[in-house]
Order: C-alpha cells, then sequence, then structure tokens
C-alpha cells in the first residue's frame, strides 16, 4: 500500500459525514498543501468536499456539525476517498476537482480555464458597502477581467435594475461566464464581451459606467516564480502583473476616465501590492477598503481623480 493509499484508503469504508470530514481532513493535513481557493485550512476544504458528495451546498459548512451524524452511501463516500487522493496527488485547487467554487454564499461553475473566485470585492457588493461613493444605485455597471463572471453576477444581483457588462480577453474565461450567467438567468441584464481591456468598448457618454469592478493580474514577476503548485494549475495570464505587478492596472487605469460617468468609481483590487500601486501611481488619491480577509487589498478610485491624474501632461 502507497503512503498516499495509507491516508485515505480507510475514508470508503465510513458511513457518516462527521467520520468522513475528520479522515478527509486528516490526510490533507498530513499532505502539506497550500489553501488559499476558498478554504483557508485543510478542515474547511475536507467539510466542502463531504458537504459536495452529500449533495448539500458548501454554505452550509458554518453550520457543519448538524450534519456530523448524517449517513453516506457507499459511492458518496468512495467519492470523498477518490477526490481526497486526487488532491494530494495532483495539488489541483478543490474547486477544480469539484467542478464549483463558492463565493459570498453562492456558487459558480469553475473549470482550469479561469481563476477560482476569492476576489476581496465579492464582499462589498453588498447593499450599502460602497453607498458613500455611490450617490444612487449605479444604472450600468462592468466587471473588467471578469474570468468565471461571478462578480458581474454578484453586482446584478445586487442593483437588479443595472444594466452588466462583463469583460474578458480570454474566449475560454468568457465560455465559463456563460455558464454561470444562465445559471442565474442574466441574459437578459448581463452582456459577456470578448475584448483586451477597453478595446471594443464605447466610449460615450450613453455608455458611460457608473461603477467599474476589476480584479486585475497583479501578481509580481518574483512572485509568480515562488507561487505554490495549487495556483500553477490557474490561467498565467489571470494572475501575472509583470515586474511590479502593475502592467496590466496602468493600461486600464489609463483609459478608465473615458468610460466613466460624472459620478462614477472604479473599485479596483490589487491584493498584497498596495506599495506597488502607490509606487506606480503617486499622485492619485485611492480609498482603501477593510474587507474580511484583506485590511487593504482593494481601493475606490473616483472619477475625478481619475480623470486629473490621467489628464494630458499630468505625468501619471
Amino acid at each position: 500500500m502507497t503512503p498516499l493509499e495509507q491516508r485515505t484508503g480507510a475514508i470508503s469504508a465510513v458511513r457518516t459525514l462527521g467520520t468522513a470530514w475528520a479522515l478527509a481532513a486528516q490526510a490533507l493535513q498530513a499532505a502539506d498543501l497550500d489553501y488559499g481557493h476558498g478554504c483557508a485550512s485543510a478542515e474547511d476544504e475536507a467539510a466542502w468536499l463531504v458537504l459536495h458528495a452529500a449533495g448539500l451546498p458548501a454554505s452550509e459548512a458554518g453550520d457543519f456539525a448538524t450534519y456530523a451524524h448524517q449517513s453516506l452511501t457507499a459511492q458518496q463516500a468512495l467519492q470523498i476517498e477518490t477526490v481526497t487522493a486526487q488532491r494530494i496527488a495532483t495539488r489541483q485547487p478543490l474547486a477544480y476537482l469539484l467542478g464549483e467554487a463558492w463565493l459570498v454564499g453562492l456558487r459558480f461553475v469553475v473549470d482550469p480555464r479561469v481563476i477560482v473566485p476569492r476576489s476581496f470585492i465579492a464582499e462589498l457588493l453588498d447593499e450599502g458597502a460602497l453607498d458613500p461613493w455611490l450617490t444612487e444605485p449605479p444604472h450600468r455597471v462592468l466587471d473588467m477581467c471578469t474570468g468565471s463572471g461571478c462578480l458581474a453576477i454578484l453586482a446584478a444581483l445586487v442593483w437588479d435594475d443595472a444594466q452588466v457588462d462583463a469583460v474578458d480577453l480570454s474566449a475560454d474565461a468568457l465560455a465559463v461566464a456563460e455558464i454561470n450567467r444562465e445559471a442565474y438567468a442574466l441574459q437578459h441584464r448581463l452582456r459577456l464581451v470578448a475584448s483586451d481591456l477597453w478595446a471594443s468598448l464605447a466610449a460615450a457618454p450613453s455608455q458611460a459606467y457608473d461603477l467599474v469592478l476589476c480584479n486585475p493580474p497583479y501578481v509580481p514577476t518574483a512572485s509568480m516564480r515562488a507561487l505554490p503548485e495549487e495556483y500553477r494549475h490557474e490561467p498565467e495570464m489571470a494572475l501575472a502583473g509583470g515586474a511590479d505587478g502593475m502592467d496590466l492596472v496602468r493600461r486600464f487605469l489609463h483609459d478608465a476616465p473615458a468610460h466613466l460617468s460624472a459620478r462614477g468609481i472604479v473599485v479596483l483590487e490589487v491584493g498584497n501590492e498596495r506599495a506597488a500601486f502607490e509606487a506606480a501611481f503617486p499622485t492619485l488619491p485611492a480609498i482603501w477598503l477593510e474587507t474580511e480577509l484583506h485590511a487593504e487589498g482593494v481601493c475606490v478610485l473616483l472619477a475625478d481623480d481619475l480623470r486629473l491624474a490621467f489628464a494630458p501632461g499630468a505625468g501619471t
């Protein structure tokens, strides 16, 4: 019996969620995996996997104890054992092995064509969270670098009168976003656009956006080289941001003013790269927002500030 079989082989014999969770968590913990694709620990991933196999939503993980004594079929237990072994052997994110990711309690279809949804922006897309900078509910919303479409969908669900555009350069990503758009029946309000940033979007007052969301590639080259194996299964173009992580951010912000309404705002995620952002845009005022998982990974940029910073001769 191989070491992997020793760690996972007992799972298929168990018949309750709680026992399967304990064995799966123990096996994952022993494998020294890396987390960060929707879960922070082996215990969290094991709970998600066991709930999935039992046909329960991952949003129930917080109440997992309620289900600990629920029975598992032999087939469900075997699925948990198999996926646990795959997670350890391949180091793929669990989201890819299950074909789903969960963000603020909502399910999205994912596969290796898209980055696993985990944007800090998601928790800000709740009624009232952006009110200090949105003078009224947005009529037109853009999700730039949409990937799976999760942020665009969340925005459409929060502001049910808004028209939402979701842009990505990757045709593969847009194919996944289409699956998720259909799952939430948003074909009439959510438009998917293949574009290299702003290239395919009209810069006209009637097409201006009140709210632009952007979770771009922002991982610096040096950090890309040091990424754990789990992250190497994701599309490189969704992560790599050039030498300082700001290559795409520079292009995005330079042309943003022409596409914003008079009081439009940009909500931009840069993760751990606040210092790099401030070095790249020293004169651009940014309002840094605290989220549950990151104190300074997301900022709000105002249309007037962007127009001033990127005016001809401004030197930004």
